[in-house]
């Protein structure tokens, strides 16, 4: 699961940061996948061969039933793959095998899904203290159905599209809402029984996986439905509009669970803390280590999906526009020198040359720098802090016997200035004494 996830990830890498060869590194990851994938098979085929009583007891083992779905669950990224990286070069014939496998792999999934928890809820008592996310795993199957159809969708037109969209919005709102329900139990153990043991707390990262994968999965399959609705889809004459609208949808639904995944995301990196304090004893290894990749796979594909619906990558290039200096730094958007206001002579100019010469001369001589609400800059009154302090100083004690004269220090005079060069006098009510 972790390898095809990764595959998947890869292929999902926006334009802008791919570079040459990294289709070959997702292609290796695709054959590396299908070759775990049937050294898997062969090896618990053996297992079951050798210890027939051992296949009726994986079903009904407390821990190892719920990760009798990762076999399915496996198979859904190798079908994945194949959609992403062979149909591009296999012909249609692969095109219209993905198409007839993907609906053979809804039924795989929901029969495996209903038939885990069934056999769970009739041979199993669990209480509160032993749930752990994993109880998720079981409805995971319909999970990667939503970004299955997604990149089919992208690579078919017409009605088989549709029809394709269709049941990939069915499946994946079955495969979220069952897991939604199980995070309500998730919480309440937390609440009531703290956290899991060291050794299963990797395990929490599976909650991040649903709400990844649909994120994916419906945004994916919203900016393929206009291209494929038929005119008189969902009433005469509403094809356009009904396709237009389920886009917009589908990308305020992928944001507003985005935040949720990375919440569960946050929550299960904190549980670790105590694990990787100095000192702290080595944690044994279990199953629930696999966890630490796959589902965090389906965040990153979901990322990637979040930035595409935000034209352009936008949610990834705000941390781009940082680290190239476009934004909060120096001279950058609202406080660039701009209309005749110069940057005070201390401040470190990171725009580039000429960023500062439109519109305006240099100010007025004499006159310190101001910024563009007329407030004085901090600069100048780091200047004038001393001076200041002795007008509000002179004011607190109230001492009427001063003369105005001895009131006119220099910051007063220094806003008598800004007051004059403004050119406004009705903006200012109050005296320039008052002002210091």
């Amino acid at each position: 699961m972790a390898t095809g996830g990764v595959a998947n990830v890869i292929y999902h890498i926006p334009d802008g940061y791919r570079f040459r060869g990294l289709y070959a590194i997702g292609c290796l990851f695709f054959i590396l996948n299908m070759v775990l994938f049937l050294f898997n098979v062969v090896m618990i085929s053996c297992r079951f061969w050798y210890h027939p009583d051992t296949f009726r007891a994986s079903l009904t083992h407390p821990t190892e039933s719920l990760f009798v779905p990762s076999c399915i669950i496996s198979l859904g990224t190798i079908l994945i793959n194949i959609t992403e990286y062979g149909t591009v070069h296999a012909g249609p014939w692969l095109l219209h095998t993905m198409c007839v496998a993907f609906w053979v792999y809804c039924v795989l999934a929901t029969v495996f899904s209903l038939g885990i928890y069934l056999i769970i809820w009739s041979t199993q008592h669990f209480t509160i203290a032993q749930m752990t996310p994993v109880w998720i795993f079981p409805a995971y199957p319909l999970l990667v159905i939503g970004p299955h159809a997604s990149v089919l969708a992208s690579k078919t037109a017409g009605y088989r599209a549709l029809n394709i969209i269709l049941g990939g919005f069915v499946f994946q709102g079955i495969g979220f809402m069952v897991s939604l329900m199980i995070y309500a139990a998730f919480i309440y153990r937390l609440m009531t029984q703290k956290l899991p043991q060291e050794s299963l707390r990797p395990g929490m990262f599976i909650s991040v996986g649903p709400s990844g994968f649909t994120i994916s999965g419906v945004i994916g399959m919203g900016q393929s439905l206009p291209r494929v609705v038929p005119p008189d889809f969902m009433g005469p004459g509403n094809g356009p509009l009904a396709g237009q609208v389920s886009l917009i949808m589908a990308n305020w639904l992928g944001l507003w669970l985005w935040g949720l995944a990375f919440w569960f995301f946050f929550v299960s990196v904190g549980a670790h803390w105590s694990t990787v304090r100095p000192g702290h004893a080595r944690v044994g290894f279990a199953m629930t280590f696999y966890s630490y990749i796959f589902p965090n796979t389906a965040l990153t594909t979901a990322t990637f999906s979040v930035a595409r619906a935000l034209d352009g990558n936008g949610a990834i290039n705000v941390v781009g526009a940082v680290v190239r200096r476009e934004i909060l730094w120096p001279q950058k958007q609202e406080d660039r020198e701009e209309g005749g206001w110069k940057a005070w002579p201390g401040e470190k100019r990171v725009c580039e040359p000429g960023c500062g010469d439109e519109g305006g001369g240099p100010p007025p001589e004499g006159l310190p720098p101001v910024d563009m609400d007329g407030v004085v800059d901090e600069k100048v009154e780091e200047g004038v802090q001393g001076e200041v302090g002795v007008a509000r100083s002179r004011r607190q004690r109230k001492d009427s016997a001063a003369s105005p004269e001895s009131s006119s220090s220099a910051a007063t005079r220094f806003v008598d200035e800004i007051v004059r060069s403004s050119g406004t006098p009705g903006r200012f009510p109050r005296t320039a004494e008052d002002m210091v």
